[in-house]
Parts: structure tokens; sequence; C-alpha cells
């Protein structure tokens, strides 16, 4: 579940907004009227949507989003000229008058943009140490030596008994110097 903060000058507009998303299945963490609040919310949070006014009393919308913490996105709810005269990249602005449906599908597209981006990035190989690249590269040196195997085969090699044995490639090649040694 994605965090959203709801943050807009007027405290009415606000708990409109968050009892809007509440009715259709969204949690909201915080309603906040200033900037610092909206940040200070953000940086308790790992990441989520802020849906924010223009203008508050403290910043602009601006320095909103140059503050908000690594894995936040913004979506702003402005008057017209405000959103086409926008100069912050990556930015999601709807114009008011806000209709409900827009909102609610907006919300829902930037969530799913950031479940999509959180999956792809758990899904990233990690990077090895040199020492845990030396030891594979070992391992394969060895199995090109002692089975007259290719390094495109070694490695095939290595992957397959990691993946059959459950156990990660670095791992895997210790076992193979371990035995082969």
């Amino acid at each position: 579940m994605t965090n959203l903060i709801v943050a807009f000058p007027k405290e009415d507009s606000a708990r409109s907004i968050k009892k809007l998303l509440m009715q259709n299945g969204h949690h909201v963490d915080a309603v906040c009227t200033t900037g610092a609040q909206a940040l200070q919310s953000a940086n308790e949070l790992g990441g989520g949507i802020v849906v924010c006014g223009y203008r508050f009393v403290d910043m602009m919308y601006t320095e909103l989003y140059e503050y908000l913490p690594p894995g936040f996105e913004m979506l702003l709810v402005a008057s017209p000229s405000n959103c086409a005269g926008r100069d912050v990249k990556n930015l999601v602005c709807l114009a008011t008058p806000l209709k409900c449906n827009e909102l609610l599908q907006t919300v829902e597209m930037m969530e799913y943009t950031q479940m999509r981006r959180r999956k792809k990035q758990k899904s990233k190989p990690t990077e090895r140490s040199g020492e845990e690249q030396e030891l594979i590269a070992k391992a394969k040196a060895l199995l090109m030596e002692r089975n007259d195997l290719s390094e495109a085969e070694a490695h095939h090699y290595l992957q397959k008994r990691s993946m059959d044995n459950g156990t990660g490639l670095t791992e895997t090649a210790q076992m193979i110097l371990s035995l082969l040694s």
C-alpha cells in the first residue's frame, strides 16, 4: 500500500480530499496545512505520494517537491494557469475544478507506477564485491581447465548448480573451489 499525504493550506480542502480518498479505499497517512508539516510526515514514511496545493503559508509547491525525500512523488492540484506554467519535471498536475474520478484514477495510476518501480528495484541483481567476483572467476577458471569448458559454459554450469542447490553464485563458486582444489 502506498503512503499518501494530503497537504493543502486550507484544512477544509485537505479533509475533503482525505475523505474522498478514504471512501474509495485509499489510506491517508497524514493531513497537513503547511509545507513543513508535509515534509516532516514524508521523512517519517518510506515513500509515497503527496497530494498538494500550489502555495502554502511557508513555501511553494516547488520547494516542497525539491525537499521531498527519495521515493515520493507529487500530485499537484492547482488552477489551470498554474498547472500550465509549472516548471517542475516528473510532477503530475490536476487542474481545478477537481473531478472526483480524475483524482482517484490519477492516484491509482501513481500508486501502480510506484509499485512497479519498487518491484523492478527489488529484482535488480545485487552488485558483487571484487572479492566475490574474483572467487567466481577462479571457480570458472578451474572448471575451464579441468573440464575443457569455455568461459560461457563454465559460467552456465555455475549458474545451473547455484539454482539447483538454492545457493548464491558466490557460495557455489566456493563449494566448487573447495571440492576441486
